[in-house]
């Protein structure tokens, strides 16, 4: 598990894809909660939503129940029309999966909840004024493609 808690510029992230996000922008909101709540699925619950892992994958079929958390603590951030997407507050059925609703700038939600953290952070997001004013907290930062990999990688097991 990755000891940091990662933040997710959610408009940033939904924005990297060209498909059709901003036609209904709580619905791309509430896509991606569902693709970062799968990262917590034990493999063969991930398998029985995506059956498109072969059982002779040998990268999956040793795995079977087994999964790790991917971080301490995920927080995605939505602003705008994207809240009604997702209520604020932890996921239900995953505690570590937590919604912030932004008030006003998303970036300002970002490097708030950056100074709420008691451990290490990571923020997803490709806004460059943004990473500067996470380096500016020591914070990291990685792109969108860098969480869409990791996303797209967990949904093919």
């Amino acid at each position: 598990m990755d000891e940091r808690t990662w933040i997710v510029d959610a408009a940033n992230v939904i924005g990297a894809r060209p498909d059709g996000w901003w036609r209904d922008r709580a619905g791309a909101a509430l896509r991606l909660h569902q693709r970062l709540s799968e990262l917590w699925l034990p493999e063969h619950r991930r398998s029985e939503l995506h059956p498109r892992a072969s059982e002779s994958d040998p990268d999956t079929s040793h795995q079977g129940a087994h999964h790790r958390a991917p971080a301490a603590q995920l927080v995605v951030v939505l602003e705008g029309v994207a809240r009604a997407g997702v209520p604020a507050g932890p996921d239900p059925t995953i505690a570590r999966l937590v919604v912030v609703h932004a008030v006003g700038s998303g970036d300002d939600a970002v490097v708030d909840q950056i100074h709420r953290q008691v451990g290490p952070v990571l923020v997803v997001t490709a806004d460059r004024e943004l990473r500067r004013r996470v380096a500016a907290t020591g914070a990291a930062s990685v792109g969108p493609g860098w969480l869409w990999a990791l996303l797209d990688d967990a949904r093919s097991r």
